[in-house]
């Protein structure tokens, strides 16, 4: 290595640190999540709503405050229906995927592809609402001359918790923890203070109550009043989004999953219906107005700090706390967005390079791109929180219904391996009831305000899903026609048992699986040099990506299928005359692992060549270079570099 790239990965460990090992056997203990950190990089998402979310929805009563007290029921209520149709889904489907593999699993790949995609472009205006949000709580303390700068901090946001991301998930929460620690106790005095501080005048506050809607009876009429009711319930529907994060992220919880799982969104639901109930009832306790250039919530934490002796300096602290955990609640935008974009890719609905995960065991591609669409948002919307909130929470709903409904269908189907099934059919039942409501009314309200913008975004996404699904059907077909044609070849002769001569010429093949296109690159090589070759090494790396990283078991199973199938080669090697040899390696970069695992054979046979196949199609372009790493390509760079040589096999495909 010359030493550019020594300086480069200097910077690279001293930015996102240096590359975990797969041989720790404390690996998946050191990654995995206890409950409170869990609660932390997961319920930040929901409990950070509280910052927006009730809001939107008081300021969409306008002069009609006294519903407030009827909103923060429904608030609640709203969290713990759906939070308990969550817990069901992670009882069931332990494995993660939450919405995604719901649905595909209950009501077909169609729906789950929907599911996903909604998701997908729910997670990017997580992350880009509580980056605005935050900036909002955080610049309502500066000088009105600072506001310029807003958009510059937001965008800085950003690539700072991509850079925390990269680094990795625990990490990550871990050095966020102090932040969401300060904004529980700071709101649990400012709501319980709050509360508790107008005990007294609660017979006084039902009274007006009463009396103010009866006056609203009177002027809107019941049905005026309910979608009043309905539209601010819907403009809140932002409270609820980040229930589902748990359910999505269960692959990085620590074991026993479904326990800690389930502890978690205990945790979350608890913690978010207290808090967005609270700060509404808190609303309507203090006569909170708007005021200009200021957050509802800044408001609220001045009025109720206003008697304190350090009071003014408690309200900034609240706040502030508000703003920096909107920072932390975008991290489950960045833990499982990239999370369901790489179950996705694994099931060829995005880029396989997207199931990959980098020398830190994270999605790092993944990580990149939803960093990359949270940007643009911003810079679309200008920072402007309305904007986004508008666009915001449609898609969460569709999730949240398709996974119900799915659970609906789970459980009729399976109704006689359930003893629990009625109970259990019931609250999905109501939560789908409830979340399809929120969805219609949400839909309608927000649809000619700008809601649009996200219903073309989702499709458009669905869209680009299926069009790269056909390309890799059509690949895999072809590929299905060699691998008939290929792996049943009959072979006859004497079996070579003799060892491999280090002196002799000697064929380096890369494989991947044992499949026809090894096969056929393994006969290419005898095809077009015959006789020339003594000595085959079949070399693998066991690509470690997002559907085997999912345990040591599962790493375990990754390994022994990797050597299984070189056992193929070695066999069909030496029944067709030759002396061979198998080599294999785990990893997370192809072509890292490989070029060194290559390099240490090619050490002990001086006299050998590296041979791989690569696939080729008869319209190569910018779409083929996306779907298709071209791995081969980057493998013979490396090892030409490393001053050894490689040739490249084409293996066409008939697409």
């Amino acid at each position: 290595m010359n030493e550019d790239e020594s300086l480069k990965d200097r910077l690279k460990h001293a930015v996102i640190g240096k590359p975990k090992s797969l041989k720790d056997p404390t690996l998946f203990h050191k990654l995995a999540l206890i409950p409170l950190l869990a609660w932390i990089g997961l319920g930040a998402d929901g409990l950070s709503s509280a910052s927006y979310g009730p809001e939107e929805a008081f300021r969409t009563l306008g002069t009609h405050t006294y519903l407030a007290v009827f909103l923060a029921l429904a608030t609640a209520l709203t969290v713990l229906v759906i939070s308990t149709a969550y817990s069901r889904i992670i009882e069931y489907f332990p494995s993660g995927g939450g919405g995604y593999i719901v649905a595909t699993h209950t009501l077909g790949e169609k729906a789950g592809v929907v599911s996903g995609a909604a998701l997908l472009v729910d997670y990017m205006l997580t992350i880009t609402v509580s980056i605005v949000s935050c900036g909002d709580a955080v610049f309502s303390f500066f000088p009105a001359g600072w506001q310029p700068y807003k958009l510059e901090f937001e965008l800085m946001a950003i690539l700072f918790l991509v850079v925390l991301n990269l680094r990795g998930i625990r990490e990550s929460v871990t050095f966020l923890a102090p932040i969401f620690i300060i904004f529980v106790v700071t709101h649990l005095l400012l709501i319980g203070y709050g509360i508790l501080s107008h005990v007294g005048q609660v017979g006084a506050v039902a009274g007006q109550i009463r009396g103010d809607l009866r006056t609203g009876l009177a002027t809107l009429g019941g049905g005026g009043m309910a979608l009043l009711f309905l539209k601010a319930f819907s403009m809140g529907g932002g409270t609820f989004t980040g229930i589902e994060a748990v359910s999505n992220g269960m692959q990085i919880l620590r074991e026993p999953r479904v326990k800690t799982g389930k502890k978690t969104m205990l945790y979350m639901s608890v913690s978010l219906a207290f808090t967005a109930g609270g700060i509404l009832l808190c609303y309507l306790l203090l006569k909170v107005a708007p005021v200009q250039g200021r957050t509802l919530n800044a408001v609220l934490a001045g009025k109720v700090f206003a008697g304190w002796s350090f009071g003014g300096a408690l309200a900034a602290v609240t706040i502030f706390a508000e703003g920096a955990l909107l920072l932390v609640a975008a991290q489950t935008g960045f833990v499982d967005g990239p999370r369901v974009m790489a179950n996705m890719a694994a099931d060829y609905w995005f880029p396989h390079r997207f199931a990959s995960l980098s020398d830190r065991f994270t999605i790092q591609n993944g990580v990149l791109l939803m960093g990359g669409a949270a940007a643009l948002l911003l810079v679309y919307s200008k920072g402007k929180i309305t904007t986004l909130v508008v666009m915001y929470s449609i898609n969460v709903f569709m999730t949240f219904s398709l996974s119900m409904t799915g659970m609906s269908s789970f459980f009729i189907k399976n109704h006689r391996r359930e003893p629990a099934w009625k109970r259990n059919l019931a609250v999905q039942l109501v939560g789908l009831v409830v979340c399809l409501t929120i969805l219609a009314v949400t839909t309608v309200e927000k649809f000619a305000l700008g809601g649009w913008l996200t219903l073309v975004i989702t499709s458009a996404v669905i869209g680009l899903c299926y069009l790269t699904k056909a390309h890799y059907n059509k690949v895999r077909s072809g590929v299905r026609e060699m691998d008939d044609l290929l792996t049943a070849i009959p072979v006859q002769g004497p079996v070579n048992l003799a060892p491999v001569d280090p002196a002799s010429r000697t064929a380096i093949q890369l494989v991947n699986g044992y499949n026809g296109f090894g096969i056929h690159t393994f006969l290419s090589i005898n095809r077009e040099f015959p006789g020339m070759y003594r000595n085959f090494i079949f070399v693998s790396v066991g690509e470690v990506d997002i559907s085997s990283f999912k345990g040591a078991d599962a790493v375990s199973s990754l390994e022994s299928g990797t050597q299984q199938a070189l056992d193929k080669y070695v066999d069909l090697a030496r029944r067709m005359g030759f002396a061979a040899e198998a080599r294999h390696e785990l990893g997370t970069d192809i072509v890292e692992t490989a070029s060194r695992l290559v390099e240490s054979v090619a050490r002990r046979f001086p006299k050998s060549t590296v041979f791989a196949g690569q696939s080729v199609f008869r319209q190569s372009g910018m779409i083929h270079r996306l779907l298709h790493n071209e791995t081969a390509f980057a493998i013979q760079q490396e090892l030409r570099w490393r001053g050894i040589t490689t040739v490249i096999l084409p293996i066409r495909i008939n697409i």
